[in-house]
């Protein structure tokens, strides 16, 4: 059995004894790893003592109070990201102000866990870190090694596929047996959701062969001069029929020349992804507009919209490999938690960078820099 150790650095004895309470047998086990994860805890009082326990036992995982006796959790969090440890840290706290958010957020604090907070809620966090921490390291292994975790990554695959595909053939059975009535009206809703099933995968694996194009490096750049006015008018055509039944207008404003040297097959990706995700986390009746600007060193792309945004510590995560951003709002939204990620990778091969600022139930602005003269 695999184990994770999590070091949990709070002055409070009764939360430190009662996470290892709740830890103590728990287990974190998905289709798709090799054998379930357990738990290792070790505490610390002190922020002082939680940087030698750091020293001394290598967490995988450090729960951390920022009100802390001595130095505070936040300069425990400057430690870690200091000494570039591969540790993920997630706040616990009751002082979660938005200053501190931001601060934790951009030293590398992976999420908040709020003071007091439930068993359950705690075991839901931890799996979702767990699931994190082996999926990043999953990652990295297959960059630096490839053959050697293709099997774990093959069960991925396998495991984002497995649910549609049964939820398909259920459908299918049921019309083959006729359950429902005589008539194909009669079947309507179960065709309806087995072509979203379907579609879903097909996103899934486009966006697999993406990733492993993009990220191996073996996929040959087709330059040639685009016209990204005309690529960005396409994407807006291939999401019209999300737009349309979300009431979501899109707008495309561009100055008098859009030419730019890349492969146009990139591009799409870039513009796709930027589009789609506007019009999809937007709201009813909202709007989503795009802007190209090229100036003399630079082409400027900004996607606006209306959505429903992000709170600033979900900004962290969102270009990381498999993340969905997850909450109320966005519980019915389908996603592979891959575009965003692909789409940076493809920007940053032209020597590029993505921007994002978002606010809650206002909105959100991506804002892409493709260098000219870097080409």
């Amino acid at each position: 059995m695999a184990k994770l150790r999590i070091l949990v650095v709070d002055d409070e004895p009764f939360i430190r004894a009662g996470i290892e309470r709740i830890l103590r047998n728990f287990r974190v086990d998905y289709p798709f790893m090799a054998e379930p994860f357990e738990f290792e805890i070790v505490e610390a009082a002190t922020g002082e003592e939680g940087i030698d326990q750091i020293e001394s036992n290598k967490p995988d995982i450090i729960l951390l109070d920022n009100k802390l006796p001595g130095i505070q959790g936040v300069e425990v969090l400057e430690y870690v990201k200091k000494k570039k440890h591969d540790i993920v840290v997630v706040m616990i706290t009751s002082y979660a102000s938005l200053e501190l958010a931001v601060k934790a957020t951009a030293d590398g604090a992976y999420d908040f866990i709020p003071k007091p907070f439930t068993p359950q809620e705690l075991k839901s966090a931890i799996e979702s870190i767990t699931k994190h921490v082996f999926l990043v390291r999953m990652t990295k292994e297959l960059q630096a090694t490839g053959k050697q975790i293709r099997f774990q990554f093959l069960s991925v695959l396998s495991h984002e596929l497995k649910a549609p595909l049964n939820a398909i053939e259920g459908y299918l059975r049921m019309m083959q047996e006729k359950q429902l009535g005589d008539q194909i009206d009669d079947y309507e809703q179960a065709i309806d959701r087995s072509m979203q099933r379907i579609k879903g995968m097909r996103t899934l694996i486009l966006d697999l062969l993406d990733m492993t194009r993009i990220e191996s490096g073996q996929k040959e750049k087709n330059i040639q001069e685009l016209n990204l006015a005309s690529i960005a008018s396409s994407a807006i055509d291939t999401a019209k029929p999300i737009a349309i039944q979300k009431d979501v207008k899109m707008i495309l404003k561009t100055s008098s020349d859009t030419t730019f040297l890349a492969d146009s097959s990139e591009m799409e990706i870039v513009f796709n992804n930027l589009i789609s995700n506007a019009v999809k986390y937007n709201r009813d009746g909202g709007s989503v507009e795009v802007f190209i600007e090229k100036l003399d060193d630079s082409v400027i792309i900004k996607v606006s919209d209306t959505g429903i945004g992000m709170a600033q510590e979900d900004l962290a995560r969102l270009f990381q490999d498999f993340v969905r951003i997850k909450n109320e709002k966005t519980r019915e939204i389908s996603g592979t938690g891959l575009g965003l990620s692909i789409m940076k990778k493809v920007v940053e091969t032209y020597n590029g960078k993505v921007d994002v600022t978002s606010t809650p139930d206002v909105g959100s602005v991506f804002t892409v820099i493709l260098p000219i003269k870097a080409q």
